[in-house]
Parts: structure tokens; C-alpha cells; sequence
């Protein structure tokens, strides 16, 4: 067929690429999308093809159904708007054997009337067995990539690295394009930020989100930099959310599709404990409602004690005749639970005096305070052997559930086990391997910080009434909050729910308070005596019994059993 034979065909122009072609690729001749458009508009022009729409996507071919402007194009041709191609090359139009054969069916029948590639050209007369050998072998190398790519990420994954796009606060290395294995690095900037932006977090005295704006406004933190975006962009609160919800800065990911998708450890550095990790999806309400931002100071972090809804606040204005106006503020059960809960409500000035009186119950002298820290350390050396009995036990336990996780996959393999009864009893088993990595990963870390929470909950038990009277609206919000968010409220009285070291706290006052004394350190001579040997008669307590001895009480109150909480309250 002559050249003038074509001139009365329509042709559509298709170009695909599966990605966005980088610098190396196009100088090892890999086309980009923009290529392939100049090559096939130059061969349109140079045969006088006319060109009546063009159709250009970067999407994979790989699976059926997957490319809407293919779809669009087809639709087009059958519509009688065109009946020919001109594409880069015929493998652009099919990489699977639908759209393969769709192609070829429509070829068959006469619809398309040419395919025109910038090295071959099909007319609907020709033997179409030539037509499915080269299609076909497109389609094979499909399959045969797709493999190599699978090969691929497993062997990435078994290294440790997650592929795909780093999160913000890591980035991922050029090793590639050196012939190395690619790795995910610190982007030292971003994940300094990140860190401290966590630390505020977890701090509890400010919101996720008013983290978010402080980092923002105050620090600058950004995005990371792309060619749209060269100096980054605002975060979103979605995107903070999800950085906050991401295991990837904890050392861990998921990866793969359903039923295949299984968690794996990463060999990156990590950016937070998984211990901290988990303490952050409390403070996100994960399994609750979700947080929003409180313009009341104690909306949130009470429940009623009657029906177990959330306790909400209601802002009151009286006029008085002499002009005076007085805002008040009551706090009451929402009824979302129990429509009938007839709870009283409580102002919140009387709601205040309350949690004072507990900071109060809880507040210890600054001599005192730097006494307990003293003889915590002291005692710290001498747990050390409580710290091994329990690692030894968990590392046994983690040995256990990890052979059996290798003994169920070789079953697999065998074909002793269905793959039902495989994924079922995998997705059982991985949950707890990881937990207990975890914990063997961290638990020397966990116990070296046990000074710092010992430090920071009995500084906030020496100055949370103070701070707490004479701080603003947030202060006092993140004060009732570091006690806890499932406060009871119920017969207009506030019962608080807290972390035990500081309850304990609170019985060791309470008992000094009935001796009439403050809770101050003993006297060193009375405790220890002259000659060094410990007495029981000192307010006090180091071992259990060692005053008032008879039924152990719900909640033991020497400070043996302190250093016990501080050291070890996260790691049975």
C-alpha cells in the first residue's frame, strides 16, 4: 500500500509509559512520554497520516482494566471518529492478553484499518498469526517483568527496606543508579523536627494539631521538596495524622496485597520506641471518637460514671439589671449513651477545687522529692537481676513463637497445610512476634529512661497545684490530662483515674497526713540508725510489711514497690 493509500484514515495517537522516565533512564534510551510524542508526530507529518485526537497516559499495562485513555481511545474508534493507531511502538498497546486481544478483534473486523509504529505497520489484511506472535511476545515480557519486579522487592524486603517512596523525614538513596542495593536515609532536617514534634506531643500539653501549627508557624517545618513545590508546602492535618499512625518511624511496615500483605522489619533508623508509638495512638483516641479541638478546658477527659458517655460542657450568660453581666460554664452528662441519665450538672469552679484537692493529695516537698530520686537510683542497681529474670523469660517466649512461625511455613511449603489454615494461623502468630521483637528491642532502652519518668511524675506531683492554679485554660486542660482522659464523674463528684506511681504517692501522703506530718524524707539517722541498720519505724516504708503489717492493702505504699512501678510498669 502506497503512502497516498493512508491519507484517508483517521488515526488516533497513543503513548504510554508505566513511569515517569528520570534522567538515567533517558540517557540510556529508555523513551519518556514526551519522546514518543515527537518521534510519531514527526511520522505522521513525514507519511501525511492525519492525526485526529491524541491519547497519552503513564499507567502500568500489566493487568486488564488498568488504563482509562486506552479505554477512551477504544471507545473513540468504535464510535467511527477514527480507524486507524500511530503509536511509538506496538508493544505500547498491549501488555496483557485482553487488551491484546481487543486490539487484534478490532484489527480483524475491519474497525482499525492500520497500526502504525515508528518500525512496523499493520494493515486489517494481514496475517494475523505474525499479529499474535509479536503481541503475544510482548505480553510474555510483560509477565516475565512483573516477576523480576516481585523478585525484586522480595529480596528489598528482606533486607529491610520498604519500596517505594521514603516517608517525610527520611529519604531514599541514589545507590540505585550506582548499581547498588537502595536504602532508606535520614533526612536529618525533617526528622529532627519530627522528633521533637513527637516529644510534644507525647508531652500531652498541646493537641496533635497545635503541634502541627507550632512546627509550622514557628519552626518552619515543610513538606519535603518537589519540582511543583522546590521550597516544600504546609502540611495537612490528614498528613500529620498519618505521619502520627505511620509504624514505618517505630522500625516497622507492612507491604504486599491481600492475602500476601505481612509486616517486616526495617533496617532504617528509627525515629521513635514502639513504646512511644503506642502511647501516641492514646493520645490520637484510636478506638474512640476522634480528638477535636476543645475551646473548654475539661470537655473529653471525663466520662459519666452513671452511663459511661462523655462529659460535655454548656456556657451560661446572666444579665443582671444593674448592667453586670457573669459567664458561667457547667459541665454535664452528654446522654448519647442513656437519653434517660438524669446526672447533675457541675459548674466549673466546683470542678476545679475538686482536681485541686487531688493535686493536693498528691503533692510532695521539693526535699522530698529529691530524696525519692536519690534512693531510686540506689535501688536501681540492685533490680538489675529482676530485669534479666524477665528478659530471659520473654526471650524465650519470642524463640517459641518464631520457630513456629518457621515450622507452619515449611508446612506450607510441603503442602501439609491448606493456605487457608496457613494465612489464618500466620496472621495469629506475626502480631505477637512482633510485640515481643519489639520488646527485646527496646527493653534495655526502656529501662535506662526509667529515671526519666520517675523524674517527671514526681515533679509533677511537687508542682502541678501551683501550676495548675495559676496557669491559663490550656495549662490546667494538659494538667488533667497528664492525670488521664477516662476521669468518672458522677453525684456531681469527680473520681480521678491515674497512672499508679502516683497513687501510690497519694497513699504515702495520705498516711503522713494521719501522722501529722507532711511527706518529707525520713530522718536519715532514724532510718538507717547509727550504725547504719535499717529501722521499720520510719514513715517511710522501703519493704512491704515494714509498718502497720496485716492485710496487704489494694495498693502498696513502700517505696520498694515504687521503684518497681517506675522500673518495670511497662515492661511484663
Amino acid at each position: 500500500m502506497s503512502k497516498e493509500d493512508y491519507s484517508h484514515l483517521k488515526y488516533v495517537l497513543y503513548a504510554r509509559r508505566s513511569i515517569k522516565a528520570n534522567k538515567n533512564e533517558e540517557d540510556r534510551g529508555v523513551p519518556s512520554i514526551q519522546s514518543q510524542l515527537t518521534e510519531v508526530r514527526e511520522l505522521a507529518d513525514r507519511e501525511g497520516r492525519k492525526i485526529v485526537k491524541e491519547f497519552v497516559e503513564t499507567v502500568t499495562g500489566s493487568e486488564p482494566g488498568m488504563r482509562p485513555k486506552f479505554a477512551e481511545m477504544i471507545s473513540y474508534i468504535q464510535s467511527g471518529k477514527a480507524n486507524a493507531i500511530i503509536c511509538f511502538k506496538t508493544d505500547r498497546l498491549g501488555r496483557n492478553s485482553i487488551d491484546e486481544g481487543v486490539i487484534k478483534h478490532l484489527l480483524e473486523r475491519g474497525i482499525i484499518q492500520n497500526i502504525r509504529s515508528t518500525d512496523r505497520n499493520w494493515n486489517s489484511d494481514d496475517h494475523v498469526l505474525i499479529w499474535s506472535v509479536e503481541m503475544g511476545t510482548s505480553t510474555q515480557y510483560s509477565r516475565d517483568l512483573k516477576k523480576h519486579i516481585k523478585r525484586g522487592q522480595n529480596e528489598a524486603l528482606r533486607r529491610g527496606f520498604r519500596p517505594g517512596i521514603a516517608p517525610i523525614g527520611y529519604k531514599n538513596s541514589k545507590n540505585r543508579e550506582m548499581g547498588k542495593p537502595e536504602e532508606i536515609q535520614v533526612d536529618e532536617h525533617n526528622f529532627k523536627l519530627i522528633r521533637k514534634m513527637f516529644d510534644y506531643v507525647l508531652s500531652r500539653e498541646h493537641t496533635p494539631f497545635q503541634v502541627l501549627k507550632m512546627a509550622q508557624d514557628e519552626w518552619g517545618f515543610r513538606s519535603r521538596k518537589t519540582t511543583r513545590y522546590p521550597n516544600g508546602k504546609l502540611l495537612s492535618k490528614a498528613s500529620w495524622y498519618n505521619i502520627l499512625s505511620n509504624p514505618f518511624y517505630y522500625g516497622e511496615f507492612e507491604y504486599g496485597k491481600k492475602p500476601d500483605r505481612h509486616w517486616h522489619k526495617g533496617s532504617h533508623r528509627k525515629l521513635i520506641t514502639h513504646a512511644e508509638f503506642d502511647e501516641v495512638q492514646r493520645i490520637l483516641g484510636k478506638g474512640t471518637s476522634r480528638q477535636r479541638t476543645h475551646k473548654n478546658a475539661y470537655t473529653g477527659l471525663m466520662r459519666c460514671g452513671h452511663c459511661g458517655a462523655r462529659i460535655t460542657c454548656e456556657n451560661k450568660t446572666k444579665n443582671q439589671k444593674n448592667g453586670n453581666v457573669h459567664h458561667y460554664t457547667y459541665y454535664h452528662c452528654t446522654g448519647q449513651i442513656d437519653k434517660e441519665c438524669r446526672q447533675k450538672m457541675i459548674s466549673e469552679i466546683e470542678l476545679e477545687k475538686q482536681i485541686v484537692r487531688f493535686l493536693s493529695s498528691i503533692q510532695i516537698s521539693p526535699a522530698f522529692h529529691q530524696w525519692a530520686i536519690t534512693e531510686l537510683k540506689k535501688e536501681y542497681d540492685r533490680e538489675k537481676s529482676d530485669k534479666n529474670t524477665i528478659l530471659y523469660a520473654q526471650e524465650k517466649e519470642y524463640r517459641r513463637v518464631k520457630d513456629t512461625l518457621e515450622q507452619l511455613f515449611q508446612m506450607r511449603l510441603a503442602n501439609e497445610i491448606d493456605s487457608e489454615r496457613y494465612h489464618r494461623e500466620n496472621a495469629r502468630l506475626e502480631p505477637e512476634e512482633r510485640r515481643l521483637r519489639g520488646f527485646l528491642e527496646t527493653i534495655d532502652e526502656r529501662v535506662q529512661n526509667w529515671i526519666y519518668d520517675a523524674e517527671r511524675i514526681l515533679t509533677f506531683a511537687e508542682k502541678a497545684v501551683d501550676k495548675f492554679r495559676n496557669g491559663q485554660m490550656d495549662q490546667r486542660r494538659a494538667i488533667l490530662a497528664a492525670l488521664g482522659a477516662e476521669h468518672r464523674y458522677v453525684d456531681q463528684t469527680l473520681t480521678i483515674k491515674t497512672e499508679r506511681p502516683l497513687l501510690v504517692i497519694k497513699e504515702m501522703a495520705s498516711e503522713a497526713s494521719e501522722a501529722g506530718k507532711i511527706l518529707e524524707p525520713p530522718n536519715l539517722h532514724t532510718l538507717y540508725g547509727s550504725k547504719g541498720k535499717k529501722h521499720s519505724s520510719s514513715l517511710i516504708r522501703w519493704r512491704c510489711g515494714e509498718l502497720n503489717p496485716g492485710p496487704k492493702k489494694s495498693v502498696c505504699v513502700c517505696l520498694h514497690c515504687v521503684v518497681h512501678l517506675f522500673l518495670f510498669r511497662n515492661v511484663a
